[in-house]
């Protein structure tokens, strides 16, 4: 029936080293890409957004805007 003893600086210690190394894997998926990957993903983007603008119609100058 005896209780574990711990020592709660130490609980507390390993608690905020926990909080922390998660947070390090967050930023790892967050920032850590590289370069390449960084222009690709910029390249992609590019490409998409030029195919939706082409298939944008416009008004014609005829028609008044109300």
């Amino acid at each position: 029936m005896a209780a574990e003893i711990i020592n709660l600086r130490q609980a507390r210690k390993t608690k905020a080293r926990a909080e922390k190394e998660k947070q390090a894997d967050q930023n790892r998926l967050t920032f850590g890409r590289t370069k390449a990957e960084k222009s690709l993903t910029k390249a992609l983007n590019e490409k998409a957004e030029k195919a939706l603008d082409q298939g944008r119609l416009e008004r014609g100058a005829d028609k008044p805007e109300d």
